[in-house]
């Protein structure tokens, strides 16, 4: 559907909404974050029938038991992952691309992964005039291991656990920030890969939307 003037101008307005009330009183304190997420237009990357509704602070559902990510959150694992310009960032749970376009505004390189078809098709068209952003459809929870190793792991939702296939394609020293559900509780948390190995550590109880792949392997009881 064309976008018109009076729409953009209304997005535009909306977008500078979010800012002001969802982010600057959040503690998304990186001012090249703000910037950036005032600038990237959040409708382009979300399936026509929910771009009315893009900047609601609320998961906005994308079907198929998909949602995509409270801007506060995304806002705060971006902060919390100390982003640098020269970063190679892996993206777990691309869905429409509008996460990996933030990024690409922010550090070097981006390899985004998704899993839905149809998210994936719709990132890849509105990712296009983002040259530094690398679109892969796959499993969330392998990565993307041929470009490994990265700077950054951001997972842009709510996982049980994040698996070893991901930590491995880690950097030694490599950030990581991912949402953990807990008890079905979701918590915000950070870390780094170390020598020693790699732990998060919460930093925020947020909302976050919970991402497919990623159930913990279950135990034998008896």
């Amino acid at each position: 559907m064309e976008m018109t003037a009076m729409d953009n101008a209304r997005f535009e307005a909306m977008r500078h909404a979010m800012v002001a009330s969802q982010l600057r009183t959040n503690a998304v304190s990186d001012q090249r974050i703000v910037a950036v997420m005032a600038r990237v237009p959040r409708e382009a990357f979300l399936p026509a029938d929910v771009r009315g509704i893009a900047y609601r602070d609320t998961a906005l559902p994308l079907g198929r038991g998909r949602f995509q990510n409270v801007p506060i959150a995304t806002g705060r694992l971006l902060t919390e992952a100390y982003l640098l310009p020269t970063d190679q960032v892996l993206l777990i749970g691309a869905t429409g691309g509008y996460t990996a376009a933030v990024l690409a505004g922010l550090v070097g390189q981006v390899v985004a992964v998704e899993s839905d078809p149809a998210l994936a098709a719709l990132a890849r068209e509105a990712l296009a005039e983002y040259p530094n952003v690398m679109l892969v459809e796959g499993p969330l929870e392998a990565g993307h291991d041929a470009a490994a190793p990265y700077d950054v792991l951001v997972i842009d939702g709510a996982v049980e656990h994040v698996p070893e296939a991901l930590v491995a394609q880690l950097a030694a020293g490599g950030r990581a920030v991912a949402g953990i559900v807990d008890r079905a509780v979701t918590r915000l948390t950070s870390g780094r890969k170390t020598a020693g190995g790699f732990a998060l550590l919460d930093f925020a109880d947020i909302d976050c939307v919970p991402l497919p792949g990623f159930a913990r392997p279950k135990t034998f009881t008896f």
